[in-house]
This record gives C-alpha cells, structure tokens and sequence, in this order.
C-alpha cells in the first residue's frame, strides 16, 4: 500500500532525537523518513562528504556505479512527498553490459529478455539461446519469489520462509536446494562462457559462484529489470537525498568521528566524539559495518551487538583503480567485462587468499552511456575481485601485482589507457579497512556462501534499546538497492519501538496522538516492505 503523500508532506510533532553515524545509503535510507515525520535527526559522518561506499576518488566514481531496482528509490523519495525525478537525472542503459573472452566477444545482454536470448543466440548458437531462456524465467521467478519475504521483509526467519515455500512449491525445484551456483548453472548452460557469465553475478554480494548458493542466480533478474546511470555519479544520489533531508530540517555533519556509543540503564543515551564532544538521543543508528561494534571499536558497551560477524566468514573485497585517461579505440559501453580463460578458476584462487593470477576485470567507462558523448579523456572505474584482509594481509608489492595482473591483460583484449593510472588511483583491501573500520576490507559485509546465510545477517534491531543497524552489513544485504532497504526497515522499527514505548502515555488523549503516532506507524512499515 503505498503512502498518502497528501498527509505526509509535512512533519507532524517532535518525535525524538535520532542520531546516524555514518551517511551511506542505508543512513541516509534511515534519516529521510525520520526526519520527514518529525523526528530530530542528526547525521554524523566521518568522511568529508556523504555517501559511504557511494565514493569518488579525484573526481571519478570509485564504488557502486549505476542504480538497479529502481522502485527502491523512487519509493524512497515518494514516501516524503517527493519525485526521484525532481533531485536526479537518470539515464536508462539500452545495454546492460558488454562481455569479452580471450578469443572471443563481444556479447551484449539487454534489459529485453527477447533481445538477449537473441545475442546468446547469435554468440553461442541455439541451444544456448534456449537455455538462456530457461534460466532467465527461473531466476525471475525466484526473485518475485523472494522479493517481498526475504528483500522486503524486515525480519525474515526460517520458519516463516519455510511456510512461504511450502505454498508455492515450484519455488523448491527453482531453489536448487542443496546446489552451488556453480552446479546450478553447470546443469543450466552447455557453453562453458556463459556459465562464467552467469557466474559472475555471485560477486554482486561478495561472493564466488562455487561456494555462494543456486538461490542468487535471482541477482541476474535485479539487473536484467533495467540499470540507470546517475548523471554525476552515483554519488549524486548521496548528495541528493543528504540535500533533502537538510531541507526537511534534519542535520549532517561531516568530518565527525564517532568515538563512542554511550548507553544508560541498557538503553542508548548518545555518542562521544573522536573530538570530545557529546551529544545527546533517544535512538541511534549504526550505518556501518556491525563487525565494528561486534569487535568493541565503538566502545565496550556495545561489543555484544551483532556476534555474528565475528563468527562467519566475510565476503570479498576488490582492488579498483579510479582514473582518468584516454582509451584506445575500443567499443565500449558503461559495462564492460572482461573474462579470463573459462578454464581457469579465478575464485579457487581467492578463497585460499590469493590475488587472482588470471582475474575477470569490470571496467566501468563512465561517461560512455550517457545523454552526451563522451569527452577524449574519460573516466574509469575498474575492479578486480580479491580476498579480505581475514584471508589474506596486505604486502608492500600489491600495487605492482594488481598493475601487472589489470593492464597488460587488458591490452591484450586491445584496451589500453593513456597515461596508465598510478597508485594514488588504486583502492585496496587495506585502504577499504581504513575507510570503513572493521570492515577488514570486506565490501559485502559476512559471506553470502551457504544456504541459509541470507538469514544469519544481523537485522535492524539490536540487543542494545534504542540502538538499530542499517547498511549493506545487515539486512538484506550488500548492494545500494539492499542497503537503501536496511535503511527503510531501521526507520520503521524506531517509529515501531517508539509508538510502543509512548502509547502508555499517550492513552490519556485517546483520538489525538495515539492515533496520529500509530497511522504514521503503519504507513511507514507498509512503505518498507515490513
């Protein structure tokens, strides 16, 4: 049920002092409702700009690159009584993304199931374009599937995904219960590329095909379901849901490290910063890894939250080079990947703590895709898939082995830049465990690797009163679309807890605010998917 915006373009009454640390997506996902309801939100962010993983380095994009599920945001803005439209420009891609081979290529896949199955077609002939077909409507219908009960759902359990199976039935055959991603897609395609392609989607959330679970073979639906460049970036979107939420009253604070969560009688209190300062509230947010808390960074009253993460192992990190150049004549579009021999196990490699010796490359050209042409030097994002610091340390040589292993390949498909990037362009395993503490490089937060590890992620609600945790460490996961959800149901649980904490008081004036305070409730549990 989708929210009246005419009742809710305005804040209704003071409501409660909320602070966020951190403003990635699921930060800023949590504040912009709370603070469109009335709440006094305070965004502290210890960077010099919002956005979290949504970051650039010199100007060019060094993290997440185009928007799927569009929905997600659009619902976003719409649930404050605004339109997406009116704060971005967002290009819709005709190509999803163009592959190469060592000896073969180019294949392009479209957001047109018709139109792919064509390409498969033509590149690998007819069988595989009904195979195709075939896996396409089967992660389709896993991902319509799981959408609402797992995605959407704010705390999903076993149990309740177990009942929701067994009345739809066919989703078991589509699960592949028991299978690898890999073996899944080793019964579904005959050439050996496109199960490498297919494959490829397991580390969307961190993860290697051979060990991730047949189930994400539903990731391949999020994208083929339409990709849309942000005109400025993707951290554009951070900028614009930070500027409405300024706009709304809320405050953002940049270059503000939080020292310490402070608690009281075992509810939350406030923070104390790096700088000495305190402030004070009623409800936190935590938008960072939750390994942090679980590892004491923040402070020992909060060591006990999320154990999890300190039990299961995390997901990959990536070395990504962030530059501008001039590229040789190439056909690129905004997606490009580039594969290794097919023969080659790339993620074997990695899972025993090795940069890969023959790595798949993305390459991003982010200016390609656009509503203009794309200018002589242009920028580049390019990532390569590596272990976290858990499974392998950084050495002093890792720059030159992510150069030598990135652009002589690459030169070899007939892809060179000029000038080639230096190190102050490169992003590694250690710079991302600096840039988000107790990460330990991971971008994904825990492994998505096992059958039931969507549902060992920690969940919004903590053991701690009045402290909550969104961003692409709980759940539903990893991806800006996942972390904008983390957001969303953080937002519904403190409107949740605090209608439930409040309602003993607010007895006394039946048909005033009780009634408005559990209307707001509804309406926003509703809007999330909770």
């Amino acid at each position: 049920m989708r929210v009246n915006n005419s009742m809710m373009k305005k804040p209704r009454h003071s409501s409660g002092r909320v602070i966020v640390i951190g403003a990635g997506i699921g930060g800023l996902a949590t504040a912009l409702p709370l603070v469109h309801r009335g709440f006094e939100v305070t965004v502290l962010e210890r960077h010099a700009m919002p956005g979290g993983k949504m970051r650039q380095v010199n100007g060019v994009d060094a993290g997440p690159t185009v928007l799927t599920m569009l929905d997600v945001f659009e619902s976003l803005f719409d649930d404050v009584g605004e339109s997406l439209s009116d704060h971005l420009t967002l290009i819709p891609q005709d190509i999803l993304a163009r592959h190469w081979w060592p000896d073969s290529g180019p294949l392009d896949l479209f957001p047109d199931r018709t139109k792919s199955a064509d390409a498969i077609g033509e590149f690998a002939g007819p069988k595989a374009k009904t195979e195709f077909l075939s896996f396409a409507a089967r992660a389709a219908r896993l991902f319509d599937g799981f959408s609402d009960p797992m995605m959407r759902q704010s705390e999903p359990s076993l149990s309740g995904l177990t009942a929701h199976v067994m009345k739809h039935p066919s989703l078991i055959r589509d699960m592949g219960v028991g299978q690898s991603l890999k073996r899944l897609l080793a019964s579904s395609f005959s050439d050996p590329r496109l199960r490498q392609l297919f494959g490829r989607y397991a580390t969307y959330v961190g993860g290697s095909p051979d060990r991730s679970p047949a189930l994400l073979s539903l990731v391949w639906e999020a994208e083929a379901r339409g990709v849309w460049c942000v005109k400025g970036g993707m951290s554009a979107l951070a900028k614009a849901v930070a500027t409405l939420i300024e706009a709304k009253g809320g405050k953002i604070r940049t270059n503000a490290s939080v020292k310490k969560i402070n608690t009281a009688f075992g509810s939350v209190s406030g923070v104390t910063l790096t700088s000495g300062e305190t402030l004070y509230a009623d409800q936190i947010v935590f938008n960072g890894d939750p390994r942090a808390l679980a590892l004491g960074l923040l402070g020992e009253a909060t060591a006990g939250v999320a154990p999890i993460t300190t039990k299961r192992a995390r997901s990959h990190s990536a070395n990504v080079w962030s530059f501008a150049a001039k590229p040789s004549d190439m056909p690129l579009v905004h997606h490009n990947v580039f594969f290794c021999d097919p023969s080659r196990n790339e993620f074997a490699e990695i899972e025993r703590g090795y940069i890969p010796s023959h790595p798949t490359l993305y390459v991003c050209a982010e200016d390609r895709g656009q509503s203009d042409p794309p200018p002589e030097t242009e920028r580049f994002e390019i990532i390569m898939n590596t272990p976290p610091l858990t499974q392998r340390a950084a050495q002093p040589e890792d720059y030159e082995i992510c150069h030598t292993r990135t652009f002589p390949p690459l030169r070899r498909f007939g892809l060179s830049f000029l000038p080639e990037p230096g190190p102050d362009a490169l992003t590694t395993a250690k710079t991302f465990d600096g840039l988000f503490p107790g990460s330990a490089g991971s971008l994904y937060g825990q492994t998505p690797h096992g059958m039931t590890a969507g549902l060992e992620r920690p969940t919004a609600r903590t053991s701690i009163q009045g402290l909550y945790l969104a961003g692409g460490g709980a759940h539903p996961g990893a991806g800006v679309p996942m972390a904008a959800l983390s957001g969303k149901h953080a937002a519904a649980a403190i409107v949740t807890d605090r209608t439930s904490t409040s309602r003993s008081r607010q007895t006394a004036t039946r048909g005033g605010m009780l009634m408005e305070s559990v209307t707001m409730d509804s309406e926003l549990s509703r809007s999330s998917g909770s």
